[in-house]
């Protein structure tokens, strides 16, 4: 950025020279200039030309260059602090700012940006000039000068808002679009695909009356800059040409005067116009570096992790709460988990019980209270050691389009082929996985396509054995299996659980059986204690 403002302020200053040498030589011709005198003018003209053709060229490349330089810092913002910060629920919003929303700042780099230098620059060059050539038509300009940016501040502040307003409604119509294309299968089960036509539209209509507002706004306040520029030229031209017929000024001068009148205020007329053609960058700025702003967890620092197998797990009055919704996820939950003790979670969908193991897994940061292990605080530990300690089996695990034992090796990348396949044995996936056409070798499609719901289930399992964490993590693992996966599921499940410390979130009784305590959470809060029947 500063490079680039550091090249456009040499080029203002080029063509601010350019342009009173210009004025110069123009009004020598005009007075019976010699051939010489036409012939320089001609080389300033090409020269000025030449220099607004680069100055536009050198402003498309830096924008470029720093609409990719802003788009990889908040890509990896993103990739680095999603989960923890900036969440699902703005994923639409984020893919507008992401592609629709920095191309908005073209017209900010390469039309406001370029006018503000040279609005700091040539006026002052023009009047300089004007103070030693006629210094009465200099004063005038000085005192008219500032009534432009003036009126352009007074109507660019409600432009702005104008703006402000039309990106909001176009990030939410990106964050509904996305939902609704998300959804669509969902929609069309129910018969609301239709409906949400409407929406859209309404939404969108939404939007262009936005738009139109905002230019309506900009062509009027255009008029009224152009009006006032026009007036202050009036103001100049109509002394010195009176001046002129008394005799008080010479032709070269009264010329002088009237080419380079305009010129004063000609950059400022450019930066009104263009100032409204980047509003939506501005807005888009603001909220890039709103983003970026948001502080990062490094995943990489902070202390040590104790011996997970020997200190048990605290959550010591935990609130967490979502900018989508008016109750608190968590409302000031409290739990202790022993080293080695199985905890099962139970409750309505919606209770909280997959908050909580998002705030274990690191993924969700609470508004205030704290998880402990053993007597760390959790957010003072390094989160990539923390993880490393956790196997997580969520209730629809994710299978890439990769091999069989690809997908398994993801719980321990450095995993040799043995090691893979006696982690499948253990997860009851070995006999089917064998069975498929290239055995551990076979390919899956996206999501796992080709494998069943129990089988994607035991994968995952498999991982979770690979990984040999002395913590574990169950969302629900048995949710949307038939009974004999449900079965085999569940038996997995139960030898991976042997030795380790466990919170299981469970609806069905199959894996309660297997637990030390059985806790009711509702409405974000812990409710009851039981013991199980095991």
């Amino acid at each position: 950025m500063r490079r680039h403002l550091g090249v456009t302020g040499l080029a203002a200053l080029a063509t601010g020279v350019a342009v009173i040498l210009q004025a110069d030589l123009l009004a020598r011709v005009l007075t019976g200039g010699s051939t010489a005198v036409f012939l320089a003018l001609g080389a300033v003209v090409v020269a000025r030309a030449a220099l607004v053709w680069g100055q536009m060229i050198l402003a498309r490349r830096g924008a470029t260059e720093i609409k990719t330089d802003l788009r990889a810092r908040l890509l990896g913002h993103i990739a680095r602090s999603g989960p923890l910060r900036l969440g699902r629920e703005r994923q639409g919003e984020l893919t507008t700012l992401v592609t629709r929303g920095l191309d908005a700042l073209d017209p900010y780099f390469t039309g406001y940006l370029p006018k503000y230098v040279a609005t700091a620059v040539i006026p002052v060059l023009v009047l300089t000039r004007l103070a030693f050539a006629d210094w009465v038509s200099a004063a005038i300009i000085a005192v008219t000068l500032p009534l432009i940016p003036i009126f352009g501040a007074l109507v660019g502040l409600h432009t702005r808002q104008r703006t402000e307003q039309q990106w909001a409604l176009m990030s939410r119509l990106g964050g509904h679009f996305l939902d609704v294309v998300t959804g669509l299968p969902t929609l069309r089960a129910f018969g609301r695909a239709r409906h949400q036509i409407g929406v859209v539209r309404r939404i969108s209509d939404a939007h262009r009356r936005a738009t139109m507002r905002t230019l309506r706004v900009a062509f009027l306040s255009s008029l009224v800059l152009e009006w006032v520029a026009t007036l202050s030229v009036a103001l100049v031209a109509v002394p010195i040409g009176l001046r002129l017929m008394g005799g008080g000024v010479e032709l070269a001068t009264a010329l002088l005067v009237l080419f380079l009148a305009p010129e004063a205020y000609l950059p400022l007329r450019a930066l009104g116009t263009a100032f409204h053609d980047s509003t939506e960058g501005i807005a888009v700025a603001e909220r890039v570096f709103a983003d970026l702003d948001t502080p990062e967890a490094d995943p990489t620092s902070g202390r040590a992790v104790p011996d997970t197998r020997r200190v048990g797990l605290v959550l010591d009055r935990v609130i967490v709460r979502y900018p989508s919704r008016d109750r608190p996820a968590l409302a000031g939950v409290s739990l202790r988990v022993r080293p080695g003790e199985r905890v099962g979670l139970v409750g309505p969908s919606g209770a909280g019980k997959s908050t909580l193991l998002s705030v274990l897994l690191g993924f969700t940061r609470p508004e205030s209270g704290k998880v402990l292990v053993g007597d760390e605080d959790l957010a003072e530990l390094s989160m990539d050691a923390w993880r490393e300690r956790i196997a997580w089996i969520p209730q629809r695990p994710h299978l890439f389009a990769a091999s069989v034992a690809d997908n398994i090796r993801l719980g321990r990348p450095a995993a040799s082929h043995t090691q893979v396949r006696a982690a499948a044995y253990a997860a009851a996936a070995d006999e089917f996985i064998t069975a498929l056409p290239d055995g551990y070798d076979t390919v899956l499609g996206e999501r796992g396509a080709g494998l069943s719901a129990g089988q994607r289930q035991r994968i995952a399992i498999a991982r979770a054995f690979l990984r040999d964490a002395p913590i574990l993590l169950l969302d629900e693992p048995t949710a949307h299996l038939d009974p004999e996966s449900e079965s085999a599921v569940v038996a997995a499940s139960a030898r991976l659980m042997v030795g380790r410390t466990a919170l299981i979130v469970a609806h069905r009784p199959a894996l309660l059986e297997h637990v030390d305590r059985v806790i009711t959470v509702e409405d974000g809060r812990v409710r009851a204690v039981a013991r199980s029947v095991a």
